[in-house]
């Protein structure tokens, strides 16, 4: 047996350690002074734990981008079938101006179809091929999967389109003097 180190001796003699203990890490100082690796077995045991461990973390991480991923697609996929099912055919011959990606683009309209956009009841979305038409119910199913493709959105509950002015910008009196003048809806320009 190893000879233990006077705070070794210390230890079993307080009752804190056990002898088999005390010996087995006495053996272990001895073998690192001769030189000896303490035990090359369970170094590598140790190293192919650790590396198993990894790579179960590793491959929770891609499962779980592969997942969300996978979902987004099936949301697209969803957004897309909802649009092919509830597209209203633009068909007339005025022209509806909405902003688009930074630029003014149109869809050709009836009478009854550019009141039905600036009412809100009908909602332009983007499509693979372009715009589409949808009814308000419609657009809401979208706007759920993929809220990107809503592009003109009249709702007249304040849900206006993105592009619009941000509430608050001007005091209390100055929105009251501009309240008499009143700016129709369905300006065409």
């Amino acid at each position: 047996m190893a000879k233990l180190n006077a705070l070794q001796e210390q230890l079993l003699k307080a009752g804190l350690a056990k002898k088999s203990k005390a010996a087995e890490a006495a053996r272990e100082q001895e073998k690192a002074r001769r030189g000896e690796a303490p035990s090359a077995a369970a170094e590598i045991q140790r190293e192919a734990e650790r590396a198993r461990e990894e790579k179960v973390e590793r491959d929770r991480a891609l499962a779980a981008a592969q997942k969300a991923e996978a979902q987004a697609k099936a949301l697209k996929a969803q957004a897309r079938q909802i649009i092919a099912d509830k597209r209203v055919a633009a068909k007339g011959d005025i022209a509806y101006r909405f902003p688009m990606d930074g630029a003014i683009r149109s869809v050709l309209v009836d009478e009854a179809l550019r009141r039905q956009l600036a009412n809100g009841q009908l909602v332009i979305v983007r499509t693979d091929d372009g715009v589409a038409l949808l009814p308000r119910l419609a657009a809401d199913k979208v706007r759920e999967r993929a809220a990107d493709w809503i592009v003109l959105d009249n709702r007249s509950d304040g849900g206006a389109a993105a592009d619009g002015p941000p509430d608050g910008t001007g005091s209390a009196e100055d929105d009251a003097y501009y309240a008499q003048f009143t700016v129709p809806d369905d300006l065409v320009w």
